[in-house]
């Protein structure tokens, strides 16, 4: 199973990105996606996740800017983030739960002041 991540980039603060990754391979459907970050020198968190029923959780600095959802495929999810800010900047990593946990490679998020 591999995650393909992309979407990252350069933006200015109060841009917008869209991240999107996709799994290929072997592995079922309705599984729980999400996207982690991880900020030079800081640990990775949690940013935001979509359970098998569709219900979502972010952590408390994204809500209201972050939309997590799912693509028409399967295991296929997207980060819509708008106003962002320059605490957003990180390598953006999605993951898929099924059973066990598959990431993707990471992709680069910079927001510039």
């Amino acid at each position: 199973v591999q995650l393909q991540a992309s979407g990252g980039g350069l933006v200015q603060a109060g841009g917008s990105l869209r991240l999107s990754c996709a799994a290929s391979g072997s592995i079922s459907s309705g599984n729980i996606l999400g996207w982690y970050r991880q900020a030079p020198g800081k640990q990775r968190e949690l940013v935001a996740i979509i359970s098998n029923l569709d219900s979502t959780h972010y952590i408390d600095s994204v809500k209201g800017r972050f939309t997590i959802s799912r693509g028409s495929a399967e295991n296929t999810v997207y980060l819509k983030m708008s106003s962002l800010k320059p605490e957003d900047t990180g390598v953006y990593y999605c993951y898929i739960y099924a059973g066990r946990t598959y990431w993707g490679q990471g992709t680069q998020v910079t927001v510039s002041s």
